[in-house]
């Protein structure tokens, strides 16, 4: 969710706009679904909640463009699987 922009000069004739998000609804939402044990319905599964600025992110440090479903369907997986995100995860298992 996003609460707040930062808007500072980099020291040359730019600006940055920095955007800042509150996770913590999204954490919240996983946990609650991971401890009523639901998201598991025969063989689909609910991997995790993902906020849509941390896909945005992953895309844009890898280079990757939205249209381009097969990379970032890897991409997620690779970064769900880390452990680093696993908050945010609700089924803990491989895919």
């Amino acid at each position: 969710m996003k609460i707040g922009e930062k808007v500072h000069f980099d020291g040359s004739d730019k600006f940055v706009i920095e955007t800042i998000h509150d996770n913590t609804p999204y954490l919240e939402q996983a946990k609650i679904i991971r401890d009523a044990g639901a998201g598991i319905k025969g063989d689909n599964k609910l991997v995790g909640r993902i906020p849509m600025h941390m896909v945005s992110q992953w895309l844009k440090e890898a280079g990757i463009k939205w249209d381009d479903h097969e990379a970032k369907k890897d991409l997620i997986r690779t970064k769900m699987l880390s452990g680093e995100f696993d908050a945010f995860r609700i089924w803990k298992g491989t895919y």
